[in-house]
C-alpha cells in the first residue's frame, strides 16, 4: 500500500439549490483546477444548454459560493478561518454531472443538471463520467485518505478500481433503530466537513471525539476500520 499523503481528499455532492447570477466572466476552458476535464465539460455544455440546464454566456462565481444547499450552509465556508479555507481549497472536490470535478474556487455559472440525467449519445451521466474521471481521480487520490461523502448517484461516477486511495472512508448516519437518516444527512455531512477542515484529525478513529449538536456520535462497534476501506456509523444518541 502506498504511503499516506499528508492531506485528505474530501468528496462532496453539489447542491440542488444554487446562488443565481454572478459577476465573473463566462465559463471558458482553462479556468478550473482540474483542467484535464475541460474536454468532457465542453462536450456536455452544449447538451446542457439545449436542455435548458445552463444558459449560454452566463456569469460565473466561485463554486463554494454558488452551492447554497443544506450541506454547504452547515459547512459555512465564509466563517472558517483562513487556514481552514486554504485546506478546503485543495482538499475538497465536488463530483458534478456537468463539470466532473469542481474545486471550491472554480468559477462556474448557474446550472441544474443531475448526475442521473441521460442525454442522447451519453446515456446516464454517472456512467459517462466514470472512465473520463478515472485518470484525474487516480492522480488526486493516490496515497491519500479519501473521505467519500457522496450519495450513491454521484459515487457511481467514480471507479475506485482505477483510482485506489491509501484509505477510503464512508460515513452513514443512522437513528437509534439503525435506520439510515435521510432528512438530516446533508446537514450532518456539512458538519463533518467543517470538523475535518478545522480539527485536521489524524484518522477516522478521531471522529469518536466529534460531538455534533444534533446528538450524533460515532458508533465504534458498528463501524468497520479496515486498512483500506473504513465504513463509519454515526448514530443518534
Amino acid at each position: 500500500m502506498p504511503r499516506s499523503h499528508s492531506r485528505p481528499l474530501i468528496l462532496l455532492p453539489p447542491s440542488e439549490s444554487k446562488a443565481a447570477d454572478g459577476d465573473g466572466p463566462t465559463w471558458r476552458r482553462g479556468t478550473m483546477t482540474d483542467a484535464a476535464l475541460d474536454g468532457p465539460r465542453s462536450q456536455l455544455l452544449p447538451l446542457a444548454r439545449r436542455a435548458g440546464a445552463s444558459r449560454p454566456r452566463a456569469a460565473t462565481m466561485p463554486a463554494i459560493e454558488r452551492y447554497t444547499g443544506v450541506l454547504y450552509g452547515e459547512l459555512d465556508w465564509s466563517s472558517l478561518d483562513a487556514a481552514a479555507r486554504r485546506r478546503g481549497a485543495t482538499d475538497i472536490r465536488v463530483v458534478s454531472g456537468l463539470w466532473g470535478l469542481v474545486a471550491p474556487a472554480d468559477p462556474i455559472p448557474h446550472y441544474k443538471l443531475k448526475m442521473s440525467t441521460s442525454f442522447e449519445g451519453t446515456g446516464k451521466l454517472s456512467t459517462w463520467w466514470r472512465p473520463r474521471l478515472a485518470p484525474t481521480m487516480a492522480a488526486l487520490s493516490a496515497g491519500r485518505v479519501v473521505w467519500d461523502l457522496l450519495p450513491l448517484e454521484h459515487s457511481a461516477a467514480v471507479d475506485w478500481s482505477k483510482a485506489p486511495p491509501h484509505r477510503r472512508i464512508t460515513v452513514r448516519f443512522v437513528d437509534r433503530h439503525d435506520r439510515t437518516v435521510s432528512h438530516w444527512n446533508k446537514l450532518l455531512k456539512g458538519a463533518v466537513v467543517r470538523w475535518l477542515l478545522t480539527e485536521q484529525p489524524p484518522g477516522p478513529e478521531a471522529l469518536e471525539h466529534f460531538e455534533h449538536p444534533a446528538g450524533y456520535r460515532l458508533d465504534v462497534e458498528g463501524s468497520t476500520f479496515g486498512e483500506i476501506e473504513v465504513a463509519l456509523v454515526m448514530r443518534s444518541t
